[in-house]
């Protein structure tokens, strides 16, 4: 029994002694396969990242390559300048108007493609259509459609009666922020769409016909059912959706240039302005770095509502 117990515990260290080997290999192979990765990201992110912000606090122009330290001087002229400060209004009007704009669409759009109906599989690969677009082509296609003298919105409100002069929407404050809202808004309704339906085919359909047998209308349907069970959906849609609207770029560039008269700049456009059009790079870097920081807390709450444990 001695003999036979001590052979078990040989046999028992022998066994976490192999395991201990194959977790030192597993990890090993990990490193292998992250060092990749870590040097495409050091390389291509952070970097560029920790290069501007030391960039921020530096007067560095095209015209004079040697940069010299200014401390926040930098950040002291964003926050004293009106245009900067009304550019972070402009994007905040951007941002909230088209994340809840595309989710409303978004998610009536996945009602409607939740039903049973002949074709749906036809329309649901149409509705793809404005996210595989290059998001420039579908400004282009939307400036045209708005065009004060020849776009087929004015001919259609002519022709309807509802206006008698053709309406200029992009040379309207009002009218041009309403356009990049709904650009921005139709590209991104096949992405909302999709998370939205695939929420809604996690839902016991049963439930759904029982409220309809006791009476239930759609309405009520929606708001007592629907809606609870997507809860999750919209937690992360929204943030999802407020990340990439921060970070709009070229369809704003491609269809106002942040016009008329600023009404459509929002961060990035200002950016750009910076570096590329007055050349000042450490204050376009400035404007990046609060940039981030404004966009960082969104990014924590979509970790969080990510990763979030039930």
């Amino acid at each position: 029994m001695d003999m036979a117990s001590r052979q078990g515990e040989q046999d028992e260290v022998s066994s976490r002694h192999k395991r201990g080997s194959l977790k030192r290999t597993d990890r090993r192979f990990a490193y292998v396969i992250l060092v990749p990765a870590m040097t495409a990201f050091l390389v291509m992110v952070a970097y560029p990242f920790i290069d501007a912000m030391s960039m921020a606090f530096y007067q560095y122009s095209i015209y004079d390559l040697t940069p010299t330290f200014i401390g926040f001087e930098n950040f002291v002229a964003i926050l004293t300048d009106p245009y900067v400060l009304g550019s972070w209004v402009t994007t905040a009007i951007f941002v909230v108007g088209t994340t809840l704009l595309t989710m409303f669409l978004g998610l009536s759009w996945a009602l409607l493609m939740y039903q049973d109906f002949r074709g749906r599989g036809v329309l649901r690969t149409m509705t793809l259509l404005p996210w595989i677009l290059p998001s420039t082509v579908s400004a282009f296609i939307w400036a045209w459609m708005l065009n004060g003298k020849y776009g087929i919105v004015n001919v259609m409100l002519i022709g309807t009666g509802l206006v008698e002069t053709p309406v200029q929407f992009l040379s309207d404050d009002v009218g041009a922020m309403m356009a990049v809202i709904l650009t921005r808004a139709w590209i991104s309704i096949p992405l909302f769409m999709s998370f939205f339906l695939a929420g809604l085919q996690g839902m016991d359909f049963q439930q759904i016909e029982a409220a309809r047998i006791d009476g239930a209308s759609n309405l009520t349907v929606v708001r007592r059912l629907i809606l609870p069970h997507l809860k999750p959906v919209f937690l992360v849609t929204g943030a999802l959706g407020m990340i990439g609207n921060l970070q709009q770029f070229d369809i704003i560039y491609a269809l106002t240039g942040g016009g008329p008269v600023r009404a459509t700049s929002v961060l990035s456009i200002e950016v750009f302005r910076q570096a590329f059009e007055n050349w000042n790079l450490g204050m376009a870097s400035a404007i990046g770095v609060l940039w981030v920081f404004t966009l960082m807390p969104i990014v924590v709450f979509y970790l969080r509502s990510l990763f979030r444990e039930d």
